[in-house]
Protein backbone atom coordinates (compact mmCIF):
# COMPACT_ATOMS: atom_id res chain seq x y z
CA UNK A 1 0.00 0.00 0.00
CA UNK A 2 2.78 2.08 0.76
CA UNK A 3 4.22 1.44 -2.61
CA UNK A 4 1.34 2.67 -4.49
CA UNK A 5 1.18 5.74 -2.12
CA UNK A 6 4.47 6.30 -3.17
CA UNK A 7 3.59 5.85 -6.92
CA UNK A 8 0.51 8.25 -6.90
CA UNK A 9 2.58 11.12 -5.14
CA UNK A 10 5.65 10.86 -7.69
CA UNK A 11 2.87 11.08 -10.66
CA UNK A 12 1.57 14.20 -8.77
CA UNK A 13 4.77 15.89 -8.77
CA UNK A 14 5.59 14.85 -12.10
CA UNK A 15 2.05 16.27 -13.56
CA UNK A 16 2.79 19.76 -11.36
CA UNK A 17 5.96 19.90 -13.07
CA UNK A 18 4.48 20.64 -16.43
CA UNK A 19 2.61 23.62 -15.04
CA UNK A 20 5.45 24.99 -12.81
CA UNK A 21 5.00 28.30 -13.98
CA UNK A 22 1.30 28.77 -12.87
CA UNK A 23 2.58 27.39 -9.46
CA UNK A 24 5.11 29.67 -8.55
CA UNK A 25 2.45 32.64 -10.22
CA UNK A 26 -0.01 31.28 -7.71
CA UNK A 27 1.71 31.29 -4.84
CA UNK A 28 4.02 34.62 -5.30
CA UNK A 29 0.32 36.37 -5.91
CA UNK A 30 -0.57 35.50 -1.84
CA UNK A 31 2.66 35.87 -0.90
CA UNK A 32 2.50 39.45 -2.16
CA UNK A 33 -0.97 39.72 -1.03
CA UNK A 34 0.40 38.51 2.79
CA UNK A 35 3.28 41.02 2.79
CA UNK A 36 1.42 43.93 1.41
CA UNK A 37 -0.85 43.36 4.89
CA UNK A 38 2.47 42.98 6.87
CA UNK A 39 3.39 46.24 5.87
CA UNK A 40 0.19 48.00 6.07
CA UNK A 41 0.16 46.97 9.47
CA UNK A 42 3.42 47.58 10.29
CA UNK A 43 3.62 51.74 9.27
CA UNK A 44 -0.03 52.02 10.34
CA UNK A 45 1.32 51.17 14.10
CA UNK A 46 4.32 53.31 13.14
CA UNK A 47 2.61 56.04 13.49
CA UNK A 48 -0.66 55.30 15.55
CA UNK A 49 2.11 54.27 18.69
CA UNK A 50 4.12 56.98 18.01
CA UNK A 51 7.40 54.52 18.83
CA UNK A 52 9.35 53.05 16.35
CA UNK A 53 10.83 50.61 17.93
CA UNK A 54 6.84 49.03 17.97
CA UNK A 55 6.48 49.76 14.25
CA UNK A 56 9.76 47.72 14.28
CA UNK A 57 9.09 45.01 16.34
CA UNK A 58 5.20 44.19 14.58
CA UNK A 59 7.16 44.41 11.40
CA UNK A 60 9.20 41.45 13.13
CA UNK A 61 6.08 39.65 13.57
CA UNK A 62 4.75 40.00 9.94
CA UNK A 63 7.99 38.50 8.42
CA UNK A 64 7.79 35.51 10.74
CA UNK A 65 4.64 35.14 9.73
CA UNK A 66 5.35 35.42 6.37
CA UNK A 67 8.52 32.85 6.68
CA UNK A 68 5.90 30.24 8.46
CA UNK A 69 3.08 30.92 5.85
CA UNK A 70 5.98 29.69 2.93
CA UNK A 71 6.27 26.59 4.06
CA UNK A 72 2.69 25.74 4.31
CA UNK A 73 2.00 27.11 0.61
CA UNK A 74 4.47 24.69 -1.00
CA UNK A 75 3.32 21.43 0.50
CA UNK A 76 0.33 22.55 -1.38
CA UNK A 77 1.70 21.73 -4.51
CA UNK A 78 1.99 17.89 -4.45
CA UNK A 79 -0.37 17.66 -1.81
CA UNK A 80 -3.08 14.39 -1.59
CA UNK A 81 -6.61 14.41 0.19
CA UNK A 82 -5.36 11.58 1.49
CA UNK A 83 -2.43 13.42 3.35
CA UNK A 84 -2.33 13.38 7.05
CA UNK A 85 -4.27 17.29 7.71
CA UNK A 86 -0.76 18.83 8.87
CA UNK A 87 2.48 17.38 9.04
CA UNK A 88 4.83 16.61 11.77
CA UNK A 89 7.35 19.21 10.60
CA UNK A 90 4.61 21.49 9.90
CA UNK A 91 3.32 21.96 13.27
CA UNK A 92 5.55 24.16 14.75
CA UNK A 93 5.05 26.34 12.14
CA UNK A 94 1.14 26.23 12.90
CA UNK A 95 1.92 26.96 16.56
CA UNK A 96 5.01 30.15 15.72
CA UNK A 97 2.11 31.37 13.81
CA UNK A 98 -0.67 31.48 16.64
CA UNK A 99 1.97 32.73 18.76
CA UNK A 100 3.01 35.69 16.41
CA UNK A 101 -0.93 36.54 16.29
CA UNK A 102 -1.00 36.55 20.36
CA UNK A 103 2.11 39.01 20.25
CA UNK A 104 0.90 41.26 17.67
CA UNK A 105 -2.64 41.41 18.88
CA UNK A 106 -1.60 42.28 22.13
CA UNK A 107 0.86 44.84 20.35
CA UNK A 108 -1.39 46.63 18.21
CA UNK A 109 -4.69 46.56 20.17
CA UNK A 110 -6.46 44.68 17.59
CA UNK A 111 -8.47 41.24 17.84
CA UNK A 112 -8.28 41.35 14.22
CA UNK A 113 -4.59 40.89 13.62
CA UNK A 114 -4.06 38.51 16.50
CA UNK A 115 -7.08 36.02 14.95
CA UNK A 116 -5.76 36.62 11.56
CA UNK A 117 -2.48 35.21 11.38
CA UNK A 118 -3.21 31.43 13.14
CA UNK A 119 -6.78 31.56 10.98
CA UNK A 120 -4.65 32.24 7.54
CA UNK A 121 -1.95 29.43 8.73
CA UNK A 122 -5.21 26.95 9.84
CA UNK A 123 -6.73 27.25 6.32
CA UNK A 124 -3.38 26.53 4.62
CA UNK A 125 -3.65 23.08 5.82
CA UNK A 126 -4.16 20.39 4.37
CA UNK A 127 -8.30 20.19 4.45
CA UNK A 128 -10.83 18.46 2.34
CA UNK A 129 -12.16 20.58 0.20
CA UNK A 130 -15.57 20.65 1.43
CA UNK A 131 -14.03 20.88 4.76
CA UNK A 132 -12.15 23.77 3.26
CA UNK A 133 -14.76 25.69 1.99
CA UNK A 134 -17.14 25.77 5.78
CA UNK A 135 -14.05 26.86 7.26
CA UNK A 136 -12.60 29.74 5.45
CA UNK A 137 -16.64 31.17 5.50
CA UNK A 138 -16.54 30.83 9.28
CA UNK A 139 -13.08 31.99 9.83
CA UNK A 140 -13.89 34.91 7.49
CA UNK A 141 -17.02 35.66 9.36
CA UNK A 142 -14.82 35.58 12.68
CA UNK A 143 -12.58 37.74 11.46
CA UNK A 144 -15.69 40.41 10.26
CA UNK A 145 -16.40 40.01 13.77
CA UNK A 146 -13.41 40.72 14.92
CA UNK A 147 -13.29 44.26 12.73
CA UNK A 148 -16.66 45.22 14.50
CA UNK A 149 -15.63 44.42 17.77
CA UNK A 150 -12.51 46.57 17.36
CA UNK A 151 -14.15 49.35 15.74
CA UNK A 152 -16.37 49.41 18.72
CA UNK A 153 -13.58 49.35 21.15
CA UNK A 154 -12.42 52.58 19.29
CA UNK A 155 -8.58 52.21 20.06
CA UNK A 156 -5.68 50.08 19.02
CA UNK A 157 -4.28 49.96 15.40
CA UNK A 158 -7.93 50.40 13.71
CA UNK A 159 -8.82 53.71 15.55
CA UNK A 160 -6.35 55.35 12.91
CA UNK A 161 -6.94 56.63 9.86
CA UNK A 162 -6.56 54.90 6.72
CA UNK A 163 -7.06 51.67 8.89
CA UNK A 164 -10.45 50.37 7.28
CA UNK A 165 -8.32 49.17 4.27
CA UNK A 166 -6.48 46.93 6.37
CA UNK A 167 -9.39 45.35 7.97
CA UNK A 168 -10.84 44.77 4.74
CA UNK A 169 -7.78 42.93 3.50
CA UNK A 170 -7.22 41.23 6.63
CA UNK A 171 -10.49 39.85 6.07
CA UNK A 172 -10.37 39.01 2.57
CA UNK A 173 -7.45 37.34 3.40
CA UNK A 174 -8.17 33.92 3.56
CA UNK A 175 -10.87 33.27 1.06
CA UNK A 176 -8.64 34.93 -1.34
CA UNK A 177 -5.94 32.75 -0.62
CA UNK A 178 -7.97 29.22 -0.32
CA UNK A 179 -9.78 30.37 -3.94
CA UNK A 180 -5.89 30.96 -5.25
CA UNK A 181 -5.14 27.26 -4.37
CA UNK A 182 -8.46 26.06 -5.62
CA UNK A 183 -7.73 27.88 -9.02
CA UNK A 184 -4.21 25.82 -8.70
CA UNK A 185 -5.94 22.47 -7.78
CA UNK A 186 -8.40 22.89 -10.64
CA UNK A 187 -5.01 23.46 -12.95
CA UNK A 188 -3.70 20.49 -11.64
CA UNK A 189 -6.69 18.26 -12.43
CA UNK A 190 -6.90 19.59 -15.99
CA UNK A 191 -3.26 18.68 -16.67
CA UNK A 192 -4.21 15.38 -15.22
CA UNK A 193 -6.84 14.79 -17.47
CA UNK A 194 -4.77 16.26 -20.44
CA UNK A 195 -1.98 13.82 -19.96
CA UNK A 196 -4.45 11.31 -19.57
CA UNK A 197 -6.47 12.10 -22.65
CA UNK A 198 -3.14 11.54 -24.54
CA UNK A 199 -2.08 8.19 -22.96
CA UNK A 200 -5.26 6.74 -23.72
CA UNK A 201 -4.78 8.30 -27.40
CA UNK A 202 -1.40 6.55 -27.50
CA UNK A 203 -2.60 3.41 -26.51
CA UNK A 204 -5.76 3.09 -28.67
CA UNK A 205 -3.41 3.71 -31.83
CA UNK A 206 -1.44 1.27 -30.59
CA UNK A 207 -4.21 -1.05 -30.42
CA UNK A 208 -5.13 0.08 -33.60
CA UNK A 209 -1.83 -0.71 -34.91
CA UNK A 210 -1.70 -4.01 -33.61
CA UNK A 211 -5.52 -4.98 -35.10
CA UNK A 212 -4.03 -3.98 -38.20
CA UNK A 213 -0.85 -6.11 -38.17
CA UNK A 214 -3.42 -8.92 -36.95
CA UNK A 215 -5.90 -8.66 -39.86
CA UNK A 216 -3.01 -8.47 -42.00
CA UNK A 217 -0.55 -11.29 -41.16
CA UNK A 218 -3.22 -13.14 -40.03
CA UNK A 219 -5.11 -13.39 -43.51
CA UNK A 220 -1.65 -13.64 -45.37
CA UNK A 221 -0.47 -16.42 -43.22
CA UNK A 222 -3.87 -18.37 -43.24
CA UNK A 223 -3.25 -18.63 -47.17
CA UNK A 224 0.58 -19.57 -47.33
CA UNK A 225 -0.59 -21.99 -44.92
CA UNK A 226 -3.17 -23.42 -46.67
CA UNK A 227 -1.19 -23.26 -50.13
CA UNK A 228 1.61 -24.99 -48.48
CA UNK A 229 -0.62 -27.68 -46.91
CA UNK A 230 -1.97 -27.91 -50.82
CA UNK A 231 1.30 -28.18 -52.25
CA UNK A 232 2.53 -31.37 -49.98
CA UNK A 233 -0.60 -32.90 -50.60
CA UNK A 234 -0.01 -33.19 -54.42
CA UNK A 235 3.82 -33.84 -53.76
CA UNK A 236 2.14 -36.62 -51.96
CA UNK A 237 0.11 -37.71 -55.16
CA UNK A 238 2.90 -37.06 -57.80
CA UNK A 239 1.51 -34.11 -59.35
CA UNK A 240 5.30 -32.26 -59.26
CA UNK A 241 4.12 -29.62 -61.02
CA UNK A 242 0.95 -28.78 -59.62
CA UNK A 243 2.98 -28.44 -56.17
CA UNK A 244 5.00 -25.97 -57.42
CA UNK A 245 2.46 -23.99 -58.95
CA UNK A 246 1.32 -23.95 -55.03
CA UNK A 247 5.05 -23.10 -53.80
CA UNK A 248 5.30 -20.07 -56.09
CA UNK A 249 1.75 -19.39 -55.15
CA UNK A 250 2.89 -19.14 -51.76
CA UNK A 251 5.98 -17.47 -52.59
CA UNK A 252 3.53 -14.41 -53.97
CA UNK A 253 1.50 -14.03 -50.68
CA UNK A 254 4.44 -13.94 -48.66
CA UNK A 255 5.27 -11.09 -51.34
CA UNK A 256 2.40 -9.62 -50.66
CA UNK A 257 2.34 -9.81 -46.95
CA UNK A 258 5.83 -8.17 -46.73
CA UNK A 259 4.88 -5.77 -48.72
CA UNK A 260 1.43 -4.98 -46.76
CA UNK A 261 3.80 -4.68 -43.96
CA UNK A 262 6.17 -1.99 -44.78
CA UNK A 263 2.98 -0.06 -46.38
CA UNK A 264 1.19 -0.05 -42.78
CA UNK A 265 4.42 0.95 -41.10
CA UNK A 266 4.26 3.76 -43.88
CA UNK A 267 1.26 4.84 -42.82
CA UNK A 268 1.86 5.51 -39.35
CA UNK A 269 5.46 6.34 -39.68
CA UNK A 270 3.90 9.38 -41.76
CA UNK A 271 4.30 13.01 -40.70
CA UNK A 272 1.51 15.80 -40.73
CA UNK A 273 1.67 17.35 -44.26
CA UNK A 274 1.95 20.22 -42.26
CA UNK A 275 5.29 19.36 -40.15
CA UNK A 276 6.51 18.08 -44.03
CA UNK A 277 6.03 21.22 -45.19
CA UNK A 278 7.74 22.76 -42.30
CA UNK A 279 10.38 20.68 -42.01
CA UNK A 280 10.90 21.12 -45.94
CA UNK A 281 11.10 25.15 -45.21
CA UNK A 282 13.49 24.19 -41.95
CA UNK A 283 15.82 21.94 -44.16
CA UNK A 284 15.90 24.58 -47.14
CA UNK A 285 16.75 27.64 -44.81
CA UNK A 286 19.17 25.24 -42.88
CA UNK A 287 21.51 25.02 -46.38
CA UNK A 288 21.29 28.86 -47.08
CA UNK A 289 18.72 29.47 -49.30
CA UNK A 290 16.10 31.95 -48.27
CA UNK A 291 12.61 29.73 -48.09
CA UNK A 292 8.99 31.01 -47.91
CA UNK A 293 6.55 28.45 -47.20
CA UNK A 294 2.14 29.14 -47.83
CA UNK A 295 0.00 26.80 -46.50
CA UNK A 296 -3.57 26.64 -45.65
CA UNK A 297 -4.86 26.20 -41.34
CA UNK A 298 -6.55 22.84 -42.63
CA UNK A 299 -3.05 21.35 -44.53
CA UNK A 300 -3.64 18.32 -42.50
CA UNK A 301 -6.15 17.39 -44.51
CA UNK A 302 -4.55 17.09 -47.68
CA UNK A 303 -3.19 13.56 -48.84
CA UNK A 304 -0.03 12.54 -47.08
CA UNK A 305 0.46 9.39 -48.31
CA UNK A 306 1.13 11.00 -51.91
CA UNK A 307 2.30 14.41 -51.36
CA UNK A 308 4.37 13.85 -48.43
CA UNK A 309 7.20 12.02 -50.63
CA UNK A 310 6.90 14.53 -53.48
CA UNK A 311 7.52 16.97 -50.87
CA UNK A 312 10.77 15.00 -49.92
CA UNK A 313 11.30 14.58 -53.56
CA UNK A 314 11.65 17.84 -54.47
CA UNK A 315 13.01 19.65 -51.31
CA UNK A 316 15.88 16.85 -51.98
CA UNK A 317 16.24 18.29 -55.56
CA UNK A 318 16.11 21.47 -54.40
CA UNK A 319 19.18 21.13 -52.20
CA UNK A 320 21.15 18.86 -55.00
CA UNK A 321 20.51 20.96 -58.16
CA UNK A 322 19.87 23.91 -57.18
CA UNK A 323 22.43 26.26 -56.56
CA UNK A 324 19.94 29.30 -55.72
CA UNK A 325 19.43 31.60 -52.99
CA UNK A 326 15.59 31.49 -53.06
CA UNK A 327 12.98 28.77 -53.01
CA UNK A 328 9.27 29.37 -52.34
CA UNK A 329 6.98 26.94 -50.99
CA UNK A 330 3.24 26.58 -51.40
CA UNK A 331 0.09 24.45 -50.40
CA UNK A 332 -3.69 25.50 -51.58
CA UNK A 333 -6.96 24.18 -52.07
CA UNK A 334 -7.87 24.98 -55.70
CA UNK A 335 -11.15 23.64 -57.59
CA UNK A 336 -11.40 20.42 -56.32
CA UNK A 337 -8.02 19.56 -55.72
CA UNK A 338 -4.61 20.12 -53.81
CA UNK A 339 -2.11 22.02 -55.54
CA UNK A 340 1.23 21.69 -54.06
CA UNK A 341 3.74 23.88 -55.47
CA UNK A 342 7.75 24.50 -55.04
CA UNK A 343 9.56 26.93 -57.17
CA UNK A 344 13.10 27.91 -56.75
CA UNK A 345 16.06 30.11 -58.98
CA UNK A 346 18.28 27.10 -59.53
CA UNK A 347 20.75 27.23 -62.55
CA UNK A 348 19.63 25.81 -65.65
CA UNK A 349 22.57 23.93 -66.12
CA UNK A 350 21.23 21.55 -63.67
CA UNK A 351 17.69 20.61 -64.99
CA UNK A 352 19.11 17.37 -67.30
CA UNK A 353 20.15 15.91 -64.13
CA UNK A 354 16.48 15.66 -62.15
CA UNK A 355 14.54 13.73 -64.84
CA UNK A 356 14.67 10.69 -62.77
CA UNK A 357 12.84 12.15 -59.82
CA UNK A 358 10.32 13.92 -61.44
CA UNK A 359 9.29 10.58 -63.25
CA UNK A 360 9.25 8.88 -59.83
CA UNK A 361 7.09 11.97 -58.58
CA UNK A 362 5.04 12.25 -62.09
CA UNK A 363 3.92 8.42 -62.05
CA UNK A 364 2.78 8.68 -58.02
CA UNK A 365 0.76 11.13 -58.68
CA UNK A 366 -0.80 9.77 -62.03
CA UNK A 367 -1.56 6.49 -60.03
CA UNK A 368 -4.55 8.87 -58.16
CA UNK A 369 -5.56 11.01 -60.72
CA UNK A 370 -3.19 13.71 -60.13
CA UNK A 371 -1.08 15.36 -62.52
CA UNK A 372 2.58 16.85 -62.88
CA UNK A 373 3.42 20.41 -63.93
CA UNK A 374 7.08 21.18 -64.34
CA UNK A 375 7.93 25.05 -65.51
CA UNK A 376 11.34 26.07 -66.60
CA UNK A 377 12.46 29.79 -66.64
CA UNK A 378 15.95 31.01 -67.72
CA UNK A 379 15.92 31.96 -63.70
CA UNK A 380 13.86 29.79 -62.49
CA UNK A 381 12.26 26.31 -61.90
CA UNK A 382 9.42 25.71 -60.67
CA UNK A 383 7.47 21.75 -60.13
CA UNK A 384 3.57 22.08 -59.31
CA UNK A 385 1.55 19.05 -58.16
CA UNK A 386 -2.16 18.97 -58.17
CA UNK A 387 -4.49 15.85 -56.63
CA UNK A 388 -7.83 15.24 -56.17
CA UNK A 389 -9.30 15.98 -52.99
CA UNK A 390 -11.06 12.79 -52.67
CA UNK A 391 -8.07 10.80 -52.70
CA UNK A 392 -7.43 8.79 -49.34
CA UNK A 393 -4.89 10.54 -46.69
Amino acid sequence: MKATSGDARRGAIDLTRGIAATWWYTISAVIFFEAVIALLWTTTWAVASGAAWQGLLAGAVGVVWVACTVPLLLVHRSRSESDPLVAKRLVPLVLVAAASGAVLGVLTHSWLLGLLLPAHAVVLLNWSRGVRLRLVMALTAALAAAWWVDARGGGGILAVEGAPMLAAFCVMLPGMAVLSLWWWDVLVALDRARVAESRLAATQERLRVATDVHDLQGHHLQVIALQLELAEKLMDRGETGAALEQVRAARVSVADATQGTRDLATRFRSAPLSDELANARDLLQAAGVAAALEMPADADEAPGAVLGPVIRETTTNVLRHGGGRMARLSLARVDGAWRYEIANDRAGAAEARDGAGLEGIGRRVAEVGGRLDVRRDPDAFAVVVEVPEEVVR
